[in-house]
């Protein structure tokens, strides 16, 4: 392929402008990181930007002194794996059937999976509903209700589509039933896109919190996000009554705390992001090769 100058130049603007992007998602989390290393006199006095100025961990010893918090942490690692292996193995079970051109209704299966996709029966009915199952205030609040994932489902059936069907013909006719199909031949070549899917399922559960903040109310089973979201908001109370003098202590003192929470919930899914990066262009790419 010949490039011209032109060509040249639109690939330089475009890489320009993924630098850019990618820039603007680094920068907040970097000025995260700076603040939850600094100082709370630094914080107070506004001097931290992209480096920490007199460098602390005392916000991050605090933040792990907390036992509510570790419990929390270690939760939600246990729960994302949970809901990872059980969405993936739900989603599979969704998608393969329907590669059968000879399964009946189908059709019907499609349109029902599909409509779910673009309709919802709303927050308080989905709240009635949990009540009359019995899963306010279960664990399994959080892994039943969203264990599959419509669009999911559709990548990787659009993937099962794409694996040559003389495959599945020769292994039926050594003997092989539906499952062993699915198992020895759609799954070893499937690696990209479920990696794909993991990571999608694994980043939603982790950085889930609306369904935590709606249908439990004990503590021990909150998951990170939630009980994130419970110390900004007493670390905030603290902050207001420290400026109208109820309280004494700096003002902003509650700044690096804050940071560090946040960072404790970030980091882990940033470190797993990498090691599942490789597979994630190549498994959403063939993942939508026919539909």
């Amino acid at each position: 392929m010949i490039k011209s100058r032109f060509t040249k130049a639109g690939d330089w603007v475009i890489a320009f402008l993924c630098l850019l992007v990618i820039l603007a998602c680094i920068l907040p989390l970097v000025n995260l990181l700076a603040q939850s290393l600094s100082s709370p006199l630094a914080i107070v006095n506004r001097r931290v930007g992209f480096l920490p100025v007199e460098m602390t961990t005392e916000s991050y010893r605090y933040v792990f002194r907390d036992p509510a918090f570790v419990r929390s942490l270690g939760w939600t690692a246990i729960l994302t794996v949970i809901c990872t292996l059980v969405s993936l193995g739900i989603t599979i079970l969704c998608a393969f059937p329907l590669t059968y051109e000879h399964l009946k209704g189908k059709g019907i299966f499609n349109t029902i999976i599909l409509f779910t996709m673009y309709f919802g029966a709303g927050t308080i009915p989905t709240y009635i509903w949990m009540k009359d199952l019995g899963l306010l205030n279960n664990p399994l609040v959080l892994i039943i209700p969203n264990c599959l994932s419509v669009f999911n489902m559709i990548i990787l059936r659009s993937f099962f589509y794409s694996v040559p069907e003389s495959l599945r013909e020769s292994a039926e006719l050594d003997g092989a039933n539906p499952f062993t199909v699915l198992i020895h031949v759609y799954l070893p070549l499937s690696t990209a896109v479920l990696a794909t899917l993991a990571l999608f399922y694994a980043v939603g559960r982790w950085n889930g919190f609306s369904d935590a903040l709606l249908y439990l109310t004990e503590p021990d089973f909150a998951p990170i996000q939630l009980k994130l979201y419970q110390i900004i908001n007493n670390l905030s109370s603290i902050e207001i009554a420290t400026q109208e003098g109820i309280a004494g202590g700096a003002p902003q003192a509650s700044e690096g705390m804050k940071a560090a929470s946040v960072m404790i919930a970030t980091i882990p899914i940033v470190i797993v992001y990498p090691w599942l990066q490789r597979y994630f262009i190549a498994g959403v790419s063939v993942g939508a090769v026919k539909g």
